[in-house]
């Protein structure tokens, strides 16, 4: 893999972890886009370990205050339990659907599919809450929901931080409150499933002259993901997802040309 593959692909996994658009879709695209070879799913989650060190770094605090308790252990306790459902899907799908779901088509259908079921969960979506921390509001059966769709988004086009900020906003919560638990979320699986695929990665051997474009591709995924983490709060404190939906109905179009053609 060159150092320019290593420098996009970091990019976009950064960005389109989560940002609504599934970085799992993008990553299949845009090698097909330059006429690169497909780098793998194994590359892919190692670059997760990228995304998974940005949102230690952006939400530290809140780690800090689960750790000390000023944050009740409560919270903590429901990510755990949040995490069970994708872990499961994980461990007993994942091969499956590296053999069968990785093209074209299954990451437009995904793409549109889920893009329709985000506008009809944003049309509804509540008012941010009043609550000093929005948080310590989130329920067993809020979190619980969320933790389920967090299953779907091994389907490549899903977007993992799409679906589970959906799932958030059709239990009641608000936008950024949806996105902060989603985030934090992702920080069990992404270490789980990236540190599983970076040990298969490291056993199989490395590539001649791969390390350097894989430690490359990782570096732009935290600067990108830092970023994008940072965006989407703040954006969606004021503002409506309606946009990424148009992205992603965008992007399916585009997908379904270039797969049909």
């Amino acid at each position: 893999m060159s150092y320019t593959q290593a420098l996009v692909l970091g990019i976009v996994q950064g960005l389109t972890e989560f940002l609504p658009v599934s970085s799992s879709g993008h990553l299949i695209l845009v090698p097909r886009l330059f006429g690169w070879p497909d780098q793998g799913l194994a590359f892919d989650a190692a670059m997760h370990l990228g995304t998974l060190l940005a949102l230690l770094a952006y939400f530290r605090a809140e780690l800090l205050a689960l750790g000390t308790g000023a944050l009740p252990r409560r919270v903590g306790a429901l990510i755990v339990l949040a995490t069970i459902p994708g872990a499961l899907a994980g461990l007993l799908l994942d091969k499956w659907i590296e053999a069968h779901l990785r093209s074209a088509l299954v990451v437009a259908v995904a793409t549109a599919f889920w893009a329709l079921v985000m506008w009809i969960a944003d049309r509804g979506a509540r008012s941010p809450a009043a609550a000093r921390e929005p948080l310590e509001r989130v329920s067993t059966a809020q979190a619980l929901t969320v933790g389920v769709a967090q299953a779907l988004a091994l389907v490549p086009g899903t977007s993992r931080s799409g679906i589970t900020i959906t799932a958030g906003l059709f239990t009641g919560l608000d936008r950024a409150t949806a996105a902060r638990f989603a985030f934090l979320l992702g920080i069990p699986i992404t270490a789980g499933a990236g540190g599983v695929k970076l040990l298969h990665l490291l056993r199989g051997g490395l590539g001649p002259g791969d390390g350097g474009p894989l430690a490359l591709a990782v570096l732009c995924a935290f600067v990108a993901g830092w970023f994008a983490v940072w965006f989407l709060i703040a954006y969606l404190k004021s503002s409506s997802l309606r946009p990424f939906v148009v992205y992603r109905l965008l992007v399916a179009a585009a997908v379904f040309w270039f797969a049909l053609r």
